[in-house]
């Protein structure tokens, strides 16, 4: 198995329920092909470099995923079919980006640790 990256736009005027069920029909792709996911993170709406059918702003979503290569051919399809996407990116990460995303991972874990024990220490 190979480990993934890929990141995907979704057009802004989704609702926030149709924004998951997006997210969650791509994650259904990898999973039933028997791919495991690692991480995912919404980016959420950010402002494009420059305008894709008409729109100036889009939805952010990265997931990174364990997975044979013949399941990217199914994901790849499954991102052209959907009219939600804008525009999508998936790679194979080496591993020396592999081992930069999991630092990455854990770096983003300890600071939403120490963000959430700040919190709790106002309350």
């Amino acid at each position: 198995m190979n480990h993934y990256e890929t990141v995907f736009i979704l057009t802004p005027v989704l609702s926030d329920a149709q924004m998951k069920e997006a997210v969650d029909k791509v994650k259904d792709v990898i999973t039933s092909a028997n791919g495991t996911i690692v991480n995912e993170e919404n980016w959420g709406l950010r402002k494009l470099a420059y305008p894709i059918q008409k729109k100036s702003t889009g939805f952010y979503t990265l997931i990174e995923f364990d997975a044979e290569p013949t399941t990217i051919k199914k994901l790849e399809t499954q991102f052209r079919r959907d009219e939600r996407m804008l525009r999508w990116l998936t790679f194979r990460l080496d591993k020396y980006a592999a081992e930069y995303a999991a630092k990455r991972r854990s770096l983003r874990s300890a600071k939403t640790n120490a963000t959430e024990t700040v919190e709790a220490k106002e309350d």
